[in-house]
């Protein structure tokens, strides 16, 4: 695993909007060294000095806002919290992902986002949902087709989970993207569109395969959703989670 396990802060969202800095208290409480942030145009200097002092690293940034916003106020934001790496979470419409031709715009998009990054020392990434991943381009998983289109230092976070529920045989499919993806996110459930996910480890997804497939992939928690309190679930993520890496 490639840096501490991390959170993304999506996850405590309705914590966060309340009182960011009691909230990013408890992930650090909950043995977290590292969060993925979600807007890191939101007080990007106060947020830093809260992490610093929680002992809390950055090890990517979302940015729906690049595809909103002048990017190079979503790069400047990112290098004030203390991080190289941002990720288009979403933004591209989903029909981008059911034809080549779509699959060629949504591809230039993110090349020419990335020779932006590049300018300003960041490199970009792209994260998916389950809409990149049942569609078939030339009989593979539309992601497949689009990282063959995408500049070499674009990089991937797969979200297993979402690539699951969209019929990917995960483990296989980090297999064929060795090389491209460099963070995983990490989480749990019954593999079905609209119901809770769980604690990393109480679900249906074979985490332990996944992380053996993708060993050198930083490993981010996420869940979109919980029945559970979210709090506890993130304590029983990190507890299996550091129980597989020592095993």
């Amino acid at each position: 695993m490639s840096g501490p396990l991390s959170v993304q802060l999506y996850t405590v969202r309705e914590a966060l909007a309340e009182d960011r800095d009691a909230t990013l208290r408890r992930v650090a409480e909950a043995g977290y060294r590292a969060v993925e942030p979600f807007d890191p145009l939101n007080d990007p200097k106060g947020f830093r000095t809260v992490a610093d002092d929680l002992g809390l690293s950055v090890s990517g940034t979302h940015a729906i806002a690049l595809l909103q916003r002048e990017p190079a106020e979503v790069f400047d934001a990112a290098a004030t919290i203390g991080t190289d790496k941002v990720i288009v979470p979403a933004g591209i419409a989903q029909e981008e992902f059911t034809s080549r031709d779509g699959l060629g715009r949504a591809a230039d998009l993110l090349n020419g986002l990335a020779e932006q990054a590049a300018r300003h020392g960041v490199r970009l990434g792209y994260h998916n949902h389950w809409w990149e991943l049942e569609p078939k381009v030339d009989g593979r998983h539309a992601i497949e087709a689009l990282a063959d289109l995408l500049a070499p230092e674009v990089f991937l976070e797969i979200d297993t989970y979402w690539a699951a529920v969209g019929g990917a045989d995960v483990p296989a499919l980090l297999g064929r993207l060795a090389g491209r993806v460099e963070a995983l996110h990490v989480k749990d459930g019954p593999v079905v569109k609209g119901e809770p996910h769980t604690a990393v480890g109480a679900g249906a997804m074979p985490v332990p395969a996944i992380l053996a497939a993708a060993p050198d992939a930083r490993r981010v928690v996420e869940l979109d959703e919980c029945a559970t309190d979210i709090f506890d679930a993130l304590a029983q993520s990190h507890t299996y989670l550091t129980s597989l890496e020592g095993s």
